[in-house]
């Protein structure tokens, strides 16, 4: 038996080895696809070789058993081979169409919804949440929980006019990630300071630093070297606490969760776009996060029934306007919403194709 090879801490490691061995065959030469029905997809080579694809929505913070389960389906059930996507969906990969009625047939038996493709709610994509990070301001894995369990019809049917990705973040300045629908905290009170163990916990010049609007300062308090915050500056982002925790941004009462439309990161049809706040201090309410829920919902319906075939969630907006957005959604418009920052739109380059 060879050695296992050392672990590489840089770049992208190489797929070829994991890879379903049609796929390998294959690889660069495929030459049309379909999909026969909802979270499975068919690829035909130019050899005339035929893949099926099944895909199964799963949480992305997985226990052994889950893991163990997942692949013991894989060996029964399919051909030995599976991946993840950056949604955190696993999909098994079959040569023979015979064995994807029996996969889906199983993977729905153990809970796995199977879906996720084509013009459909795919599975959200989200930030760590509790379980890992040291900073989030909600739990990101309980909000995507709790809101795909609204939304699975969503996911296991393609009825909607075009695909829609969502997102949720738990706090601001790490993972601040965007969609078609974005689920973001958002900090409402400046930092808490603990003063008496700043000295001792942080390094005070690169709190300083860290601030993006310089509104943090060294400063003596009860006689101890500490900091303090101009809070007319202070745009509550929460960027000093990862480096000096005694400098708390979390509240349970001021932390509230914003929701965000229109974003779009390809360049299909239309260039790429940043979203837009629609939604703010809703209350960051676990374990079920029910008034996200029902704004997401509000959103998603408005978009079923009035965009046309094809459009994105931007796209339609583009098409009937803000005002009629908050119309369609019943959402309140209030004087934040109002965007005027120009920044760099006009030399901005929004767009992947190339110019001359």
């Amino acid at each position: 038996m060879s050695a296992p090879r050392m672990p590489i801490e840089s770049g992208v490691p190489d797929p070829f080895p994991y890879m379903h061995p049609l796929m390998r065959k294959n690889f660069g030469s495929w030459s049309w696809h379909d999909r026969p029905r909802p979270g499975v997809l068919h690829h035909v080579a130019k050899s005339g070789d035929a893949i099926w694809t099944v895909r199964a929505g799963t949480q992305r913070q997985m226990d052994l058993y889950t893991v163990r389960k997942l692949c013991d389906i894989a060996d029964e059930f399919a051909e030995g081979f599976v991946r993840f996507t950056i949604r955190s969906n696993i999909e098994f990969m079959v040569s023979d169409e015979s064995k994807v009625q029996p996969l889906i047939d199983k993977l729905n038996q153990e809970g796995f919804p199977v879906g996720g493709t084509g013009n459909s709610v795919s599975m959200i994509s989200h930030t760590q949440g509790w379980l890992h990070c040291d900073i989030p301001g909600t739990d990101a894995s309980g909000a995507v929980k709790a809101l795909m369990d609204e939304l699975h019809d969503e996911f296991v049917n393609e009825q909607m006019p075009n695909r829609v990705r969502m997102t949720t973040s738990c706090c601001q300045i790490n993972c601040g990630g965007q969609g078609d629908i974005a689920i973001n905290i958002q900090h409402t009170k400046p930092p808490k300071i603990n003063h008496d163990l700043v000295a001792n916990v942080c390094e005070r010049p690169s709190v300083v630093a860290r601030c993006p609007v310089a509104a943090i300062r060294p400063a003596m308090v009860n006689g101890k070297p500490s900091l303090e915050v101009d809070e007319k500056k202070c745009i509550c982002c929460g960027a000093c606490y990862p480096p000096c925790p005694p400098m708390q941004i979390n509240d349970p009462e001021h932390s509230k969760l914003a929701i965000w439309v229109g974003g779009k990161n390809s360049n299909a049809r239309s260039k790429p776009t940043f979203h837009k706040l629609v939604a703010a201090g809703i209350p960051n309410n676990p374990p079920r996060w029910p008034e996200v829920a029902d704004v997401v919902k509000k959103i998603l319906r408005a978009y079923k029934e009035d965009a046309r075939e094809w459009e994105r969630m931007n796209e339609w907006i583009d098409r009937i306007g803000w005002p009629r957005f908050f119309e369609l959604t019943g959402l309140p418009f209030t004087k934040f919403h109002i965007d005027n920052w120009k920044g760099s739109r006009s030399s901005l380059n929004a767009s992947t194709h190339i110019r001359f």
